[in-house]
């Protein structure tokens, strides 16, 4: 059997933690911030782990990981 190819966009985008979730980046923190208040900007600081639906898509893009 070939090698599976990763989605190059995951790779950029995701990463694994050691017991296997995922994590990525906040969704809203680019751009017109000023439209947004102090609160929402302070708690979407850093990564957050994404949901299980959501990992299980991911998982498929990254088969190596």
């Amino acid at each position: 059997m070939p090698k599976l190819k990763t989605k190059s966009g995951a790779k950029k985008r995701f990463k694994f933690t050691a017991s296997g979730k995922v994590k990525a980046g906040v969704a809203g923190k680019r751009h017109r911030l000023i439209s947004h208040n102090s609160k929402y900007i302070r708690q979407n600081r850093g990564t957050q782990l994404m949901s299980d639906a959501d990992a299980k898509k991911i998982k498929t893009y990254m088969p190596y990981a």
